[in-house]
C-alpha cells in the first residue's frame, strides 16, 4: 500500500462541508506570490530558484504569514491535506513555535502523506535541539531500513546534520559510516546521491528574513 493510500481516516479534505477549514486554506495556503500559491514555493523549497528580488517578497509574506496565524488555525491545517500539512510545518518552522515539536516529529515518524514530511524536517531544524535530533534518528531508523520507501530521507539527513553542526553533537554519523543505514539505503535507489547540506541554506534564509521584518517594522 502507497503512502497515499495509507491516510488517516480522520483527515479533514477541503470541502464545502468544512468551511472553517477552508477559510484557513484561502488564508494561508492558497495566497499568491509571482502567480504560484504558497505551497508551491515551499514545495521542494521551490522558492530557493527564484532571484532574490522575487524570493525576498515571498520571504517578506511567509514570514508575515507565520507571525499572523494562530495556533488553532495551525492545528486546523495539520489535520487536513498534505498542502495544508506542508504550509503549516513551514510556517511552524519560521515563527518557531517549539511547543508543535512532539506533533510535528510524529507526523514525519507516522508518513502519510507525500511532501508534507519536508515541512516537518524544516521546522525540526528550526528547532535545533537534542530533542529534535531524536525525532529524526526516530524516522531513519525506521525509513533507511525500507529501501522500497523513496520518502523524505534527504531531508530528514539534511536536518540531522544541520542540529549537528548547531548542537555540536554527532548523532548523524552512525547513519552515514561506511556501510551504515544511509548508505545501505541510498545505493538501493534508482539514482543514489550523497547526503546534501541544503537545510543549513534553508534556515539562513529563515534568519535573514527576522532581519528583514525588524528593518520594515523600524521603518529602514
Amino acid at each position: 500500500m502507497g503512502r497515499e493510500e495509507r491516510q488517516d481516516y480522520r483527515m479533514r479534505f477541503p470541502r464545502s462541508s468544512d468551511p472553517e477549514l477552508l477559510d484557513v486554506i484561502d488564508r494561508y495556503v492558497k495566497p499568491q506570490t509571482q502567480g504560484v500559491g504558497r505551497y508551491l514555493h515551499l514545495l521542494h523549497a521551490n522558492f530557493t530558484r527564484d532571484d532574490e528580488s522575487e524570493r525576498t517578497l515571498f520571504l517578506q509574506s511567509l514570514r508575515a504569514a507565520a507571525q499572523e496565524i494562530a495556533d488553532e488555525e495551525l492545528e486546523i491545517l495539520l489535520e487536513s491535506e498534505w498542502r495544508s500539512r506542508l504550509t503549516a510545518a513551514w510556517l511552524i518552522g519560521f515563527d518557531r513555535r517549539e511547543h508543535f515539536r512532539d506533533v510535528l516529529g510524529d507526523l514525519l515518524l507516522a508518513s502519510q502523506l507525500c511532501f508534507s514530511g519536508q515541512g516537518y524536517c524544516f521546522a525540526l531544524a528550526r528547532f535545533g535541539t537534542e530533542e529534535d535530533a531524536q525525532h529524526l534518528t526516530a524516522y531513519l531508523d525506521r525509513y533507511l531500513r525500507q529501501p522500497d520507501c523513496q520518502y523524505d530521507q534527504h531531508w530528514a539527513i539534511s536536518t540531522l546534520l544541520h542540529i549537528d553542526s548547531q548542537t555540536g553533537s554527532e548523532q548523524s554519523a552512525r547513519f552515514l559510516a561506511p556501510g551504515g543505514l544511509w548508505h545501505q539505503w541510498n545505493e538501493a535507489q534508482y539514482r543514489p546521491s550523497p547526503p546534501s547540506r541544503f537545510m543549513d541554506e534553508l534556515c539562513a534564509f529563515a534568519a535573514d528574513s527576522e532581519g528583514l521584518g525588524s528593518m520594515q517594522q523600524e521603518g529602514v
